[in-house]
């Protein structure tokens, strides 16, 4: 069981990890959301189609939908085991003591995160890849429009920044966690990792973050 276990692990560890290197490449790609609004506009919808034509991009989709599926899969997985190893449920037991808020509440934030995912992928990928989007001067299809349209609601902005406060504390365990689990959380090396965990947590959050109300405020005010 304890070997089961740990193969587990190595699969979240693994498939965290690349949807960690994921969030860097679609963040860098979303800031150009924040640029003037005809050459956003422009750039965006072009890095849009890019994602969509590229073969290697698509094969690297296709990697990144396996990882969310087996991320939520496997933590529900691992969540049902330790749950019947202890006897009791994850919310009952005394380890508040011994560890931080978001390691004893990793499915609570998990499952607000995969709320959210299908949310982003109805209203965008959807959209994108089966709508009848309007293009922009440069031929490509218009996403900009609507990414643009749905940051202009108050309540939608809310929805997406309580999702990444909710992303910043799972990355922030999830990243000690699959270094644990990987083996690099060496003493040597511990006080490096918590300092890049924080660093990056902390980037991807306020990155994120920063958008909706960059479009929301920019734009209605």
């Amino acid at each position: 069981m304890k070997q089961t276990t740990l193969i587990y692990k190595l699969v979240m560890a693994t498939s965290g990890l690349f949807l960690c290197f994921f969030l860097i490449i679609h963040l860098l790609g979303n800031l150009q959301l924040l640029s003037p609004p005809a050459v956003a506009r422009e750039q965006f919808n072009w890095y849009s189609h890019l994602l969509s034509g590229n073969i290697l991009i698509k094969i690297i989709s296709y990697v990144l939908y396996l990882s969310i599926i087996a991320h939520a899969v496997y933590a529900l997985i691992i969540t049902r085991v330790n749950i019947k190893a202890q006897g009791s449920k994850y919310v009952y037991d005394k380890r508040g003591k011994v560890s931080s808020w978001n390691s004893r509440n990793m499915g609570v934030l998990g499952t607000i995160i995969l709320i959210f995912l299908v949310i982003h992928f109805k209203d965008y990928w959807y959209i994108y890849k089966f709508g009848n989007l309007p293009l922009d001067v440069k031929g490509n299809k218009d996403l900009y429009s609507i990414v643009v349209s749905s940051f202009q609601q108050g309540w939608y902005v809310i929805l997406y920044e309580l999702s990444f406060i909710a992303l910043g504390f799972h990355l922030l365990h999830g990243f000690f966690s699959a270094a644990r689990t990987l083996g690099l959380y060496h003493r040597k090396y511990a006080a490096a990792i918590r300092v890049v965990g924080w660093i990056y947590s902390l980037a991807i959050t306020l990155g994120f973050m920063l958008i909706p109300i960059f479009i929301y405020f920019n734009l209605n005010f």
